[in-house]
């Protein structure tokens, strides 16, 4: 196709930080360019320079001459070289997010010691309250209400290798330090030379893995977060809450109880598609988790102990700290007059046997104290309170100073942590339980073809179970199929961990394709078996039940079945013991893959309504899980604006939502970051949790938009899933065949084996459109529905124009398909479309892409009233400009491998080049699907 269409992206004026931004990444791009040089050769490094600078020349002269002497350079070059190219601009891809990265930490210190409140923070959030006349006595019953739980999980967009993201996070650590070369305290060719060796070493690093991610991989680099972000970031955060909370008038002791934030962990629970989770990988997690918290709390303890060496002749100590110091026992002669370190020794020897109670992997914990009581703490709340004794001690004996930083951050860390760290999800199919619920009944004489029941004597028969049969219904003496017994040794092991650790470390059980009330039953019959429900006189369910809504027609289904949920009497009782709450799970991904960006957006917002309309009516407090991925169309965008685009009233403070992949690393790799990202999420659920539905009626502008979402869904649907030949144009003009065999991740790419769309994965789906440079998930029937709509009234446009202004939701769905549009590429998408068998329906279909590519961008120019995109994102455009060159040249390089490997190439170093520029392009872009 001729005369493409060109991405708007504006000018960027740089400002004095910028400029550094734009030094480091020369530096690091030379650093890397003599790397190359070094271990590749002059050929390769010549090659490299002469991609880049085509590159480089097509975005300074918008010439396609430019983009014709790329794919030329390509194809003259044999699959070793382009496997050394490739790794070339990848990690120039990997050194320009590590220079924004410190950037992004530069500009977020020095707005934090100006006078102006930066956006995401509680300042500005209670600036924005106050502003919308909510009362200080309103914010503080919201901040008592304030819950978020950011979710671990592992799915196939996590493209790096735990040692990569190790050296990642060294350069950061270098390149932080210039600040110490600018005022003369390091030397700068030193500096220069650390940052050299380390890039010699990236190079000289593997950055395919050899085998397959196992889940105790996925479980090791979740974890790793920890000691960089969480075990820090968020007690200081919480202190913070808890500061603003006390200034505003509430009572210390009260505000002493606020936990904003706890975390959440799926990766072991989650056994959704993924056979390599069981009851083994489970109790990893677990054991995993408590390890890593149980070192980190004796290196405190060790830390505090070392800081302490107060004399009791030269101060005073409370009696609860003199007889936790006596708890001691024989101690050196050196520390008997040391009444804080002998506390401290008391509380590390009741730690440790309480770590060595709890944790299987005794070998890596330090030995015991030859004089210790060994008496473990019966509960993280024992632990808290020998803590509080040793800081109300120094605060009466007038050294609150002290208790200020470490010893305060632990106490509160005990809070959120406890000794369980997360709250492992469970995750499974609700076919699964169908297959073993089914099975339990034949094999107890009950139900001979309990799938051939339709829905209502289903519910009949499971409720009967639970209701009036106290007996379990698996018999050891009945053989189980591999299916039931796994699954019913997995919540033995819950009932097992929950035992050990306590209730927080497993707390819920997600149903994927929940579709009925039958789907909901039968999690508790499961549950039933290792007696975590009852449904008798003295009924209760342990473990809340979950459903996972994905799809649009789930979605509107999900307010009819969870009325029916409620109105069960014993679900009723259930609900009396657990504090009258209920987590609903709201799927993006699915959802956006069956009926596109607008249509998903708008599904899930009228859930949330139709949902919270439904807990008012049950007296039930329903609260949601996002399952948001990294990408627009997988639900992502920033998480604050996010956030404040759901319905007024529907949050309640109370939100959780995964954080997966790629996206884990570039929010919480650096705790500066770390604690931005986390502070926005609590600010956003203060706000929105502020806010009732009272305070704001958009009923008007949900009409509009129910109008626009229907004619978007029959856009995007008839492009999908009713154009021919539609399905072998996606397999053949993306990566998607070569994504499913990249090691990225332990759960496999597609549910099925077959090449279908229903079959395929919605992450896979959106990563292969990423790489393609089309974005299509993120935006594609915005263009025609809103065009169709703006045609039938000249005032629409104004109204839509005004929408955008007041409305959140609406203003979040513009801004992120803005930004999804920003990283699209016709020209380069072309070049990919000629990798199509049939060229006369490919680009067919194509043409109807790039019309309604035009359209869109039409669309969000008139609506947001800029001529170009990402106008009202600077950082944003800045990065694209900074890293386009790179990510260009490995989408040609791609395409001439895609092109090789479709002619029978099948060499070793085309596969694995392949997999590099699939790595080094989500790189690029951050954010992979």
């Amino acid at each position: 196709m001729k005369n493409l269409p060109v991405t708007p992206l504006p000018t960027v004026k740089l400002d004095k930080q910028q400029e550094t931004l734009l030094e480091h990444n020369r530096l690091l791009g030379t650093l890397l360019g003599e790397t190359i040089f070094t271990y590749a050769g002059l050929h390769i490094f010549k090659v490299t320079e002469s991609l880049r600078e085509a590159s480089i020349s097509y975005y300074k002269t918008n010439k396609q001459e430019s983009r014709k002497d790329l794919s030329l350079f390509c194809s003259e070059l044999g699959d070793s070289e382009i496997l050394r190219v490739i790794r070339g601009f990848t990690y120039f891809s990997v050194l320009a997010n590590i220079a924004e990265d410190v950037y992004q930490v530069y500009q977020h210190r020095s707005m934090k010691f100006s006078n102006k409140t930066e956006m995401g923070t509680l300042e500005k959030s209670l600036e924005n309250l106050k502003k919308k006349g909510i009362s200080i006595e309103k914010i503080l019953e919201a901040m008592k209400k304030v819950s978020v739980v950011p979710v671990l999980t592992a799915h196939p967009t996590q493209v790096q290798r735990k040692s990569i993201l190790d050296l990642m996070r060294k350069i950061t650590d270098t390149l932080s330090k210039y600040e110490n070369v600018q005022i003369h305290q390091i030397d700068e060719s030193e500096w220069i030379d650390e940052l050299n060796s380390k890039i010699k070493i990236l190079w000289q690093t593997s950055m395919l893995r050899t085998s397959q991610l196992r889940v105790t991989d996925e479980i090791s680099n979740a974890l790793s977060y920890y000691n960089i972000t969480f075990f820090n970031e968020i007690p200081e955060l919480t202190n913070k809450f808890q500061e603003i909370s006390e200034k505003l008038g509430e009572n210390k002791f009260e505000a002493e109880k606020l936990i904003p934030l706890t975390m959440g962990m799926w990766i072991g629970g989650d056994r959704d598609g993924n056979p390599y989770v069981t009851v083994d990988t489970l109790e990893t997690s677990a054991q995993a988790q408590a390890l890593t918290l149980f070192q980190f709390y004796l290196d405190e303890i060790e830390s505090i102990y070392r800081d302490l060496s107060m004399s009791n002749t030269m101060t005073e100590v409370s009696k609860d700290l003199e007889k936790l110091s006596e708890a001691s026992g024989k101690v050196s002669p050196h520390r008997v007059n040391e009444p804080y370190r002998r506390a401290l020794t008391a509380i590390n020897d009741r730690l440790l046997a309480t770590a060595y109670k709890l944790c299987e992997n005794k070998e890596v914990l330090p030995p015991k104290r030859k004089d210790s009581l060994d008496i473990p703490y019966s509960s993280p709340e024992e632990f808290t309170k020998d803590l509080e004794i040793v800081a109300n001690s120094l605060i009466e004996n007038n050294s609150e100073a002290l208790v200020k930083g470490k010893l305060r951050n632990l106490i509160s860390g005990t809070k959120i942590f406890g000794f369980h760290l997360a709250t492992i999800d469970l995750r499974q199919d609700s076919s699964i339980h169908e297959l073993c619920v089914a099975e339990l009944l034949k094999s107890a004489n009950i139900m001979e073809d309990y799938l051939s029941l339709p829905e209502n004597a289903r519910c009949e028969m499971l409720l009967r179970e639970l209701e009036h049969d106290p007996r379990i219904l698996s018999d050891p003496t009945i053989s189980q199929s591999e299916l039931l017994k796994g699954e019913l040794a997995i919540f033995r092991k819950v009932k097992s961990l929950r035992d050990r650790f306590d209730s927080r470390i497993i707390e819920k059980h997600l149903i994927s394709h929940a579709t009925s009330v039958s789907d909901m039953l039968e999690i508790a019959i499961l549950l039933k078996e290792a007696n975590l429900a009852k449904g008798d006189k003295n009924s209760f369910c342990d473990i809340q039940i979950v459903p996972l809504f994905e799809t649009v027609e789930d979605l509107e289904a999900s307010s009819e079945i969870l009325e029916k949920w409620f109105s069960l009497p014993l679900v009723q009782k259930w609900m009396e013991k657990s504090g009258r709450k209920q987590e609903v799970m709201l799927g993006y991904s699915d959802s956006n893959k069956d009926g596109g960006y607008l249509s998903s957006s708008w599904s899930l917002y009228k859930a949330q309504k139709k949902l919270t309309a439904l807990g008012n009516k049950f007296d039930v407090q329903i609260s949601f899980f996002h399952g948001r991925g990294g990408t627009v169309g997988r639900g992502g965008g920033p998480s604050y604006e996010a956030i404040l685009a759901q319905p007024e009233g529907g949050a309640d403070g109370t939100i959780r939502l995964t954080e997966q992949g790629e996206v884990i690393g570039a929010k919480y790799g650096n705790p500066d970051l770390g604690f931005k990202n986390l502070e926005a999420l609590v600010s956003a659920a203060l706000e929105s949790g502020a806010l009732t539905v009272e305070d704001a009626k958009w009923d008007e502008y949900e009409k509009i938009i129910e109008e626009i979402s229907e004619s978007s869904y029959k856009v995007y649907r008839e492009l999908v899933y009713n154009t021919e030949g539609f399905t072998d144009f996606f397999f053949e003009i993306t990566p998607i065949n070569a994504i499913a065999g990249l090691n990225i991740g332990s759960r496999p790419s597609s549910r099925k084996k077959k090449q279908s769309l229903e079959s395929l994965r919605a992450i896979p789906w959106v990563f292969s459109w990423s790489q393609s440079r089309i974005m299509l998930p993120g935006w594609y029937g915005l263009g025609a529905s809103f065009t169709e709509w703006i045609n039938k009234n000249p005032d629409n446009l104004s109204i839509l124009q005004k929408m955008y202004r007041e409305w959140p939701f609406f203003r979040s769905v513009i801004s992120n398909a803005d930004m999804v549009l920003s990283k699209s590429d016709l020209r380069i998408a072309s070049e990919y479309v000629k990798l199509a068998q049939n060229q006369e329906v490919a680009q067919k279909i194509f043409s109807e892409i790039v019309k309604e590519w035009e359209l869109t961008l039409d669309v969000l120019k008139k609506i947001t009233g800029n001529d170009v995109l990402l106008a009202d994102n600077p950082e944003l455009a800045s990065s694209l400009r900074n890293r386009l060159a790179y990510f260009d040249s490995m989408n040609y390089l791609q395409i001439e491998l895609l092109k090789r490997l479709r002619e029978g190439d099948e060499s070793e170093d085309l596969r694995k080049a392949l997999h590099i520029s699939i790595n080094g392009l989500a790189t690029g872009l951050r954010n992979s699907g």
